[in-house]
């Protein structure tokens, strides 16, 4: 019950305060004044924001259209440069297609010179090797053909040393494509992202609000560095282009010289081969004319020495006639044995016959000896002009025909 009591006076307010007029005037006056001075803080506040929107539209717009215009500008910038790209890298490519035909030319002469001119040179000298006798000399074929390789092996390696330039010249120029078309997709890529920036509007589908932590602009490069990257590329490109084109140059001028120099050794070659023929042929010529004219006096020899033979056996008989006459006159008995001019004429024809054939004797033992020498000296033609056959086969036929297979044209 107590508490019931308690609960009721607690909840009873205390009585309202009271006022007197003054201060009910003054609390009128005061409401009044804070009304107006929030009205004219409001006035001021609306004008504010009217002043602050149309400041923050201004601003906008104006960034907007300075965003496009220096997007204009460096679209353009940027087309201009990749055209730039584009006519260097078409170049760089027109040099390495060209260097490349350059190459197969050089490679086309390597072959040529090892498969088939240094080749044949090699097995004419090994072919004349296989002469023999005295004509296997030191004459001025093998002179001449000993040169002519030395000038196709210095030809090979000149041309070795100038493959390893172009070679070197075309990964240069690779390489630098490389960079050029690195450079180009940068640049096309950059193109399709601001022209797709450029085609965006404030109303645009898609737009979105980025509320990540990572700033936005994270481009270190500045665009001095940027222009100035491009050039580089763009000046590296002019500059193996105009380094590289003497290269082609050059190549002409080494493959005419080559090829002058090496139809100059050949006709040097030829024209030894055509002068030791031509000796060959004189000599063996000269050889059949002397072997004709041995043999003739060998035959001319023999039938002397058979006459030779034939007079010393006749003289035996005469010496039996001579010795048997005075065999007999020797029977004489007496005063008869007497030294007559029988006897004297007798005597003398016996050392006649004897003299006659002591010299018979001789020329038959020259006629023999000359017959040995002549037959000697005609088998030793017979071999020096088998010599001479081999090698005329050798020259004219073998290494003649071998050349004919040597051709340098225009690589």
């Amino acid at each position: 019950m107590t508490q019931r009591v308690q609960r009721s006076l607690e909840a009873v307010p205390p009585p309202p305060s009271r006022f007197t007029l003054n201060e009910w005037y003054l609390n009128n006056r005061q409401c009044y004044r804070q009304a107006e001075d929030q009205q004219h803080l409001a006035e001021r506040i609306l004008a504010e924001c009217d002043r602050t929107r149309d400041e923050a539209d201004e601003i906008v717009l104006r960034n907007k259209q300075e965003v496009e215009h220096q997007l204009e500008v460096k679209l353009a910038d940027v087309e201009f440069r990749k055209k730039q790209l584009e006519l260097q890298k078409k170049d760089l490519e027109v040099e390495v297609e060209a260097l490349k035909t350059f190459r197969a030319r050089i490679e086309d002469a390597q072959r040529a010179l090892s498969k088939n001119a240094h080749s044949i040179c090699t097995k004419c000298i090994v072919l004349r090797e296989g002469r023999l006798g005295i004509d296997l000399c030191h004459d001025d074929v093998e002179r001449e053909l000993l040169k002519e390789r030395e000038v196709i092996e210095g030809a090979q390696s000149l041309l070795d040393r100038t493959l390893e330039q172009v070679n070197e010249q075309l990964r240069r120029l690779r390489a630098l494509i490389y960079t050029l078309v690195r450079d180009l997709d940068g640049k096309a890529e950059v193109i399709a992202i601001d022209k797709h920036n450029r085609g965006l509007k404030e109303t645009s589908l898609n737009l979105s609000l980025y509320h990540g932590n990572t700033p936005l602009d994270p481009g270190t490069v500045t665009d001095e560095e940027w222009a100035m990257y491009t050039q580089q590329n763009i000046d590296r490109a002019a500059k193996e282009l105009v380094s590289g084109r003497p290269i082609r140059s050059y190549i002409d001028q080494l493959l005419k010289q080559a090829i002058e120099d090496l139809w100059k050794q050949y006709h040097l070659v030829n024209d030894a081969f055509r002068r030791r023929i031509e000796e060959y042929k004189e000599a063996k010529a000269k050889l059949e004319n002397q072997h004709f004219e041995t043999v003739r006096q060998s035959n001319e020899m023999v039938r002397e020495i058979t006459r030779l033979e034939k007079a010393i056996a006749d003289k035996e008989g005469f010496m039996a006639l001579a010795h048997t006459r005075l065999g007999n006159r020797a029977q004489r008995r007496g005063v008869e044995l007497c030294r007559d001019e029988v006897e004297i004429k007798l005597i003398n024809e016996v050392e006649d016959i004897r003299e006659a054939v002591t010299k018979l004797q001789q020329m038959l033992a020259e006629a023999q000896a000359s017959l040995r020498y002549l037959l000697k000296t005609q088998v030793q033609l017979e071999e020096d002009i088998n010599i001479k056959t081999n090698s005329l086969k050798i020259d004219e036929v073998d290494c003649m025909t071998l050349r004919l297979g040597m051709d340098y044209h225009a690589y």
